[in-house]
């Protein structure tokens, strides 16, 4: 019951969003509570409380989950044309782990899929030289190794303007920039993100801005919008819920599934921490997590399609706390300065 409850509290802090997370852990012990007391027998007051107090965190919990399962009215609407046209797009996102070496399994999954947008998270000096010889078939390339757990490379297939590598708001955490022309001429934008993790002995205000400083960046944009990556945050989280709000993007999960890919080494701790996020004018084309690579996280493989019939269902219009709590945690972070969470991990 703690567990459902403590993410109800609004305090960016660690230790109480860490609890965002484990939401579908939280629905099966309170399962186990509730079947275990049924075949026990309700003949206690204790007991009676005890599946009373399950129950009601598995209705919190599903509050949140349900509209990433089939009970949902989906979001984004199939593209109901042909999956190869010029005016679709494919996205491999993957996090390969900087301290996984197990360099041929990612090359082998890039060569399998053949993206036309490539972007891989904790790439260091080691990776950015393990992976060039393959990314070389690629147009271009933006690479940014770093050995603090948050370099980042994008190859491309497509051709590609204003490529820019960002620093929003933390000096060692970069974001990947760029717009890419599809075969049939239209331009879409890209935006690649990997901030902190949160961990509970500090404060996601680092994580949190930079998801809602891409969310204006994607509010303001005139082209279509894709943003994607490892944001270190869940897809019912109350940060995700006011980016997509703030954004205006959409997520093709809805109505569809969890696609949980972090633990990818640990079946029973697992949830969807790699995203990706579209404005109204693509639909989906096909959305399949990948095999394990070596990594602590799975791919994602994401086919989109560019049309113009305004199909989707928009996102929820934010609020005036939304952009008021998103102004007041960019200024807070961006008038500081600390090292990035987890840039110690691998070493």
């Amino acid at each position: 019951m703690l567990a459902s409850l403590l993410p109800l509290l609004p305090f960016g802090h660690g230790l109480i969003r860490s609890f965002d997370f484990g939401r579908l852990q939280a629905i099966g012990v309170s399962s186990l509570v509730i079947l275990a007391v049924l075949v026990v027998g309700l003949n206690s007051m204790s007991l009676i409380a005890a599946a009373a107090m399950a129950a009601v965190a598995v209705v919190i919990q599903l509050v949140y989950v349900v509209r990433f399962t089939p009970l949902w009215p989906v979001q984004t609407v199939r593209f109901e044309g042909d999956s190869q046209s010029e005016s679709t797009i494919s996205v491999l996102a993957c996090n390969v782990k900087q301290g996984n070496r197990d360099y041929q399994k990612v090359i082998d999954l890039i060569e399998e899929r053949e993206p036309d947008v490539a972007i891989f998270m904790e790439t260091d000096a080691g990776w950015a030289d393990a992976l060039r010889p393959c990314l070389s078939k690629f147009r271009e390339r933006i690479e940014q190794p770093q050995d603090n757990s948050y370099g980042m490379i994008l190859a491309s297939r497509l051709k590609l303007s204003e490529q820019e590598v960002r620093f929003l708001l933390n000096d060692e955490v970069p974001s990947i920039h760029c717009v890419a022309e599809l075969p049939g001429g239209r331009e879409i934008r890209i935006i690649a993100l990997h901030p902190e993790p949160p961990v509970p002995t500090r404060d996601t205000l680092g994580r949190d801005a930079e998801i809602l400083v891409a969310a204006k960046h994607a509010r303001d944009e005139p082209l279509p919008v894709i943003v994607t990556g490892d944001l270190n945050d869940v897809a019912w989280s109350r940060t995700t819920r006011r980016f997509l709000r703030i954004s205006g993007l959409l997520d093709p999960r809805q109505g569809r599934g969890m696609y949980n890919t972090f633990d990818a080494r640990r079946w029973y701790l697992r949830w969807p921490l790699d995203h990706v996020f579209h404005s109204r004018d693509f639909e989906l084309v096909s959305i399949e997590r990948q095999k394990f690579v070596g990594s602590d996280h799975f791919p994602m493989f994401y086919r989109l399609a560019l049309t113009s019939r305004n199909a989707n269902q928009p996102s929820p219009s934010p609020s005036r706390d939304d952009y008021d709590e998103a102004e007041e945690a960019v200024e807070v972070e961006s008038n500081r300065s600390r090292k990035p969470a987890g840039s110690d991990w691998e070493s």
